[in-house]
């Protein structure tokens, strides 16, 4: 395989197509080739011929094949399986004396045959492309001829005219062709040249005898259809024949009958004349009927008028057939008459309830007529009286008009009186129905499940036009929301057990919709929280009006400052919320969130009267002769609030229902303890305006003055209850340290020595002695729990005074930073200010130290008091010595 043969790729010609035949003998005897473009088949054996039916089995599809030599054993062969191939260009080995051992086809795949084929033949030829089947190989003309068998004189095959004929002669030629050639390809084979002969001989006599046998059966059975045909045109000629004879008959009669005509219609007036002699005495007294009858009707005698309106009307019944449908006069009145009786048996059906006590026998007459009236059936063409249907409306109709007529529907105002009157009238309708109008009905009448639907409906009609009128008042709307979805269906009413169940009306519509009950549920809330902001502003109007009084406020018997408006708030808000629970859950929340809201409203309104009532009076436009008591006396009324708000949440409401009222009450109350220390401080400004000051020094009068003036201020405190007071003691003395503080920070004292110094110390040492004792001596007064006091702070600088070392001042003001982490380096400098005796450096150190550490934490609970004082802007330069003073 030194060398390939390299050919180009096959031309092609309209029409044609190359093909590539490959033809090996395999061990075994079995034959492979390629039967056509990229189609490798081998064939079968006998055995699996004759079980599955095919002679060439399809391969898959393959790009190159390769053959080898022989295999390592000796004598042992492996068939070959042709493959399909679809040939791109096809190269050949070549070698001098060899025969060739491989070909392939594609550039790039390969097959290795191992075994020891041998290939014989490799061939091209080219052949048309088939539509339908593979195309027959090649053959001239005289070959074709040769091998086309000769017809029969009088034979019905078609000629050249039938392409299909010479199509398939073409392939059956070719495919015998491929046959012979791949079975007698070698010379031994043409041994059994005899047998194969002999065999086919057979097998086309079988084939012949077959194709004779069926065409003969098909010859038998087109005879047969034809003599078939022949008997049918017969019979159906005889049919037309008989048919044409029928016609000319029926022709005769047609006109014989017209003829007749005119004896016919003298028979129908012969009739007619007859029947009207045979019922001329009932006709002459018909009118006479007509008029006893409409005398039945008038005197109620309901029975007898309807026997003798149905005597009459089966006369005119008689009367109509034997006319042919001919109207008399006479009767022109029976259709007003009939009409008369059905009015009246529908008034009868109207006033049921009153007939049914007063004369049941008309109730009864009225209510057969109806029941007989409705099997009735006539040979007239008239319409269906329905006579029980409209007894039927009557019923409903009139019961309707005595309960929920127009003239009964309540007015502004009777919506109460008038549900009343019906919790008292339906179970009485349904009870008399039950008893007394039923037993003279039918009983597929039902009249008690009758009567609570007519009920029912009329009742829910009667609410829907009261809705839809003008809007309710909330008593109406919440008398009718009670009404409706509690007393109806309740057992004094609708529920009674004295009622049978088919008075029952629990699985009808409700009286109100959900819509409905939205309605009223909104009309209600609307209305109520109108007339609860009315009554909680006169309930504020009043206290507030109170203030400016020239008595102090009232007292309980405890002496606490008491009013009767936090009671009259509460009890407003609460009464309306506890009042809903009658009605559903639905209008009980509604309710309790506009209390809360009204109430957050009262609260604001009641701040905003405070302000008013200060600012009146530190202006002095309304001066109050009690203003500080009445402010405290509001503290005790935001205690009452605050302590009772809990009646304000039931148990189905959520725990935080309530932080928007709690947080407005605790606004209220720092809002009446800064109005309350801001006067605590207008009376403590003066005194504190002398304070340090050299006669501070020396003398404890004025912190005396200041604490006589604070108690005496205290001693209203005694009215307020607690906690408010335990916290109006805290927030006065925290009061009272800051303008303590605020006074240091001014810079009106610069100590001149060492003794000034110490006797600064010692005097902030008394002072926070002097108001610990203050504070505690009036919470011990008044049993009050002891607080955190804020003198302690006077303490702290105190220390700082007395530090006779001020280089050590950055240790004490550390220790007053980590006391009071809102101290800050203004704070720091006015107290340096105070001692007198720091340089530049020494000032500079301690303010630093302010700076160093880590940030304190604030003291739990503890609350600012520097950021509180404001410090005094440092001097731009100071003519102060920076050593001791003189």
């Amino acid at each position: 395989m030194s060398q390939w043969w390299e050919y180009p790729a096959l031309p092609r010609r309209p029409g044609e197509r190359a093909i590539l035949k490959a033809k090996a003998i395999c061990g075994g005897g079995r034959t492979g080739r390629l039967a056509k473009p990229g189609e490798f088949h081998i064939k079968l054996s006998s055995a699996t011929q004759s079980r599955s039916g095919v002679q060439w089995r399809p391969m898959p599809t393959l790009f190159h094949l390769h053959l080898r030599g022989k295999t390592e054993k000796p004598g042992r062969q492996r068939c070959l399986r042709f493959l399909p191939i679809t040939p791109t260009s096809l190269s050949f080995p070549e070698g001098a004396g060899q025969e060739p051992s491989s070909f392939s086809v594609g550039p790039r795949r390969r097959l290795q045959l191992r075994g020891a084929p041998t290939l014989l033949a490799l061939t091209w030829t080219f052949a048309p492309i088939p539509t339908s089947a593979p195309a027959p190989p090649a053959m001239d003309s005289a070959t074709r001829d040769k091998m086309q068998p000769a017809l029969p004189p009088g034979s019905s095959c078609p000629g050249p005219e039938w392409p299909e004929q010479e199509r398939a002669e073409q392939l059956a030629r070719g495919a015998a062709l491929k046959w012979a050639s791949g079975i007698f390809y070698r010379p031994e084979q043409l041994a059994r040249l005899g047998q194969y002969r002999s065999r086919e001989v057979q097998r086309t006599c079988s084939l012949e005898a077959r194709i004779k046998s069926v065409v003969q059966s098909y010859l038998e059975g087109v005879k047969t259809g034809v003599r078939q045909l022949a008997w049918a045109l017969e019979a159906v000629q005889g049919a037309r024949e008989a048919l044409g004879q029928a016609h000319g008959l029926l022709w005769g009669m047609a006109e014989a009958a017209q003829t007749l005509e005119p004896l016919r219609e003298q028979v129908v007036q012969h009739k007619q004349l007859q029947a009207m002699s045979q019922l001329l005495p009932r006709l002459r007294a018909v009118p006479a009927a007509l008029a006893h009858t409409q005398t039945l009707i008038d005197a109620q005698r309901l029975l007898e008028a309807y026997v003798s309106l149905r005597e009459l009307e089966q006369l005119q019944e008689e009367t109509w057939a034997p006319l042919g449908g001919l109207e008399l006069p006479v009767f022109e009145g029976l259709g007003p008459l009939a009409e008369a009786l059905g009015q009246a048996v529908e008034a009868a059906a109207g006033a049921a309830g009153r007939l049914a006590r007063e004369d049941p026998a008309l109730l009864v007459a009225a209510m057969r007529v109806a029941e007989v009236d409705a099997g009735r059936t006539t040979s007239l063409e008239q319409a269906a009286r329905d006579w029980r249907q409209r007894c039927l409306r009557a019923l409903q109709e009139g019961l309707e008009q005595i309960h929920f007529g127009t003239p009964l529907q309540p007015g502004p105002g009777a919506l109460a009186e008038w549900l009343e009157a019906l919790r008292v009238a339906l179970p009485a309708e349904l009870a008399a129905a039950e008893a007394l109008v039923a037993p003279c009905c039918p009983p597929h009448y039902n009249v008690v499940r009758l009567w609570a639907h007519t009920l029912h409906s009329g009742l829910r009609r009667c609410l829907q036009q009261l809705l839809e009128g003008p809007q309710l008042e909330a008593a109406d709307a919440f008398t009718l929301l009670h009404w409706a979805l509690h007393v109806y269906l309740g057992p004094e009413m609708m529920g009674s057990l004295e009622l049978g169940p088919e008075a029952d009306v629990s699985d009808l519509e409700p009286l109100l919709t959900l819509e409905n009950i939205e309605q009223l549920e909104a009309i209600f809330v609307a209305k109520v929280q109108a007339s609860v902001a009315q009554w909680l502003q006169k309930a504020l109007d009043g206290d507030v009006a109170e203030w400016g009084r020239e008595q102090e406020p009232d007292t309980d018997p405890s002496g606490f400052y008491h009013s009767p408006m936090p009671a009259i708030v509460l009890q407003i808000l609460e009464e309306n919320i506890r009042v809903t629970r009658m009605v559903s859950e639905s209008l009980q929340r509604r309710v309790h969130g506009m209390a809360l809201s009204e109430l957050s409203a009262f609260l604001r309104s009641f701040s905003d009267a405070l302000i008013r009532f200060s600012r009146d009076h530190l202006r002095g436009e309304a001066t109050a002769p009690h203003y500080v008591p009445y402010l405290l006396a509001t503290l005790n009324h935001q205690s009452a609030l605050s302590s009772s708000v809990s009646v304000l949440q039931p148990d189905w409401v959520a725990p935080g229902a309530l932080a928007p009222v709690e947080a407005a009450l605790d606004e209220l109350q720092r809002r009446i303890c800064r109005l309350v220390l801001e006067a605590l401080l207008a009376e403590l400004q003066p005194l504190f305006a002398a304070l340090p000051s050299r006669r501070w020094l020396s003398s404890p009068e004025l912190l005396d003055d200041v604490c006589e003036r604070t108690a005496s201020f205290c001693q209203d405190f005694r009215h307020v209850r607690d906690p408010a007071v335990q916290l109006l003691l805290a927030e006065a003395e925290r009061t009272v340290v800051l303008q303590y503080l605020r006074a240091l920070m001014q810079g009106r004292l610069v100590c001149r020595g060492a003794d000034e110094r110490t006797q600064a110390a010692e005097r902030l040492r008394h002072d926070a002695a002097q108001l610990r004792e203050l504070f505690l001596g009036l919470v011990r007064i008044w049993g009050l729990e002891e607080s955190v006091q804020c003198a302690p702070v006077l303490l702290a600088l105190r220390e700082l005074l007395n530090l006779r070392d001020p280089t050590l001042l950055g240790l004490e003001v550390a220790g007053l930073r980590q006391q009071f982490p809102d101290v800050s380096e203004d704070h720091v400098s006015a107290l340096l200010d105070l001692r007198g005796d720091v340089s530049r450096e020494q000032r500079l150190a301690a303010l630093s130290s302010l700076q160093a550490g880590p940030q304190p934490s604030p003291p739990a609970g503890g609350r600012a008091l520097f950021s509180l004082v404001p410090a005094p802007a440092p001097p731009l330069s100071s003519c102060l010595p920076s050593g001791s003073c003189a």
